[in-house]
């Protein structure tokens, strides 16, 4: 761990370049939309402390190139993405919401909306908290697999990173640019009524000035549903509904995990995605059409990352 490196890393890593990346783009939407945005100089701030943070963090890494540096380095930023998570609904809400559209296709595909009868369906509190243990297994299933590579693969570990930390910000400029809120949100806004009877009304700019959600179905005393629950009393907004990173982003841990060829880290892993795909809806956080577009969004991510990566960072080293 703090054995010093005989050919240190001389510049950013491929993960730092991807955050600063985000960061210009978003730097950019905030510049060009700031008149319709409601005090934007926190975010601007906000900007400006990782740049410094990032700058800090390879200073010390040049000063003691290890493990431990490299590894913090990398976790400082893997860290932070429930700080930028919020970022996706304070520029997407400048634009028109959408869930009116994804609502109606949903009625067209299956003839319900899952996300409305399932919780209803299966309310059983051990099923209940099944579905919440799957959602909540969300950021333990990242660290799982990105400690795995850091101990077991660690020539791998950078790849790895590279591509969790990458499908993430690419679902945040998919979830700026496509303002879906999902069920929680849209059915209260639209009227659970209105959804029942399959009239899907748009909401425009409602979602602008409002972010009250309904409350989390299923079993409300135990432990599972507090976590989930005291989550989205924390940072939860209402945003990125499509595809589902959830589902995307695991589906790019259980092929990491496959990948690895280590069977306890698949197997164990795979009962939580499991979980992870069924719980999504029936927390009501998302569609079911938005489960299908996490699969593909998560294989297609993968596919298009791990070749990249093999192409640039490998010249570059």
């Amino acid at each position: 761990m703090f054995e010093i490196e005989k050919k240190p890393r001389k510049g950013l890593l491929a993960v730092e370049w991807v955050v600063m990346g985000y960061l210009l783009l978003t730097l950019l939407l905030i510049l060009f939309a700031h008149t319709k945005m409601q005090d934007p100089e926190p975010m601007l701030w906000g900007r400006f402390r990782i740049v410094m943070m990032t700058l800090a963090l390879w200073a010390v890494y040049r000063m003691i190139p290890c493990r431990f540096t490299h590894f913090c380095r990398i976790g400082a930023q893997l860290l932070l993405l429930p700080w930028w998570y919020p970022d996706t609904y304070l520029l997407n809400r400048i634009f028109p919401n959408l869930d009116h559209i994804f609502a109606a296709y949903e009625q067209q595909l299956f003839g319900c909306h899952p996300a409305l009868t399932f919780a209803q369906s299966w309310s059983h509190p051990v099923f209940s908290e099944l579905m919440h243990l799957g959602y909540a297994s969300y950021f333990p299933m990242i660290a799982i697999v990105t400690l795995f590579y850091f101990f077991c693969r660690y020539k791998e570990f950078d790849r790895t990173v590279f591509i969790i930390l990458t499908s993430f910000f690419i679902f945040y400029v998919i979830f700026i640019f496509l303002p879906v809120t999902g069920p929680q949100y849209y059915y209260l806004a639209a009227g659970i009524e209105n959804i029942a009877n399959g009239t899907f009304p748009d909401v425009g700019n409602y979602f602008a000035t409002h972010n009250e959600a309904l409350p989390i179905p299923g079993y409300s005393d135990g432990f599972f549903y507090q976590c989930v629950a005291s989550a989205h009393e924390t940072g939860e907004q209402p945003t990125a509904a499509f595809p589902s990173s959830h589902v995307g982003v695991t589906t790019i841990l259980m092929i990491l995990a496959w990948r690895t060829r280590n069977k306890l880290l698949f197997y164990g892993m795979l009962p939580l995605f499991v979980l992870m795909c069924f719980a999504t809806v029936y927390i009501q956080a998302h569609y079911a059409i938005d489960v299908i577009g996490g699969w593909v969004s998560g294989a297609l991510i993968y596919i298009v990352l791990h070749f990249l990566y093999g192409k640039i960072w490998s010249v570059r080293k």
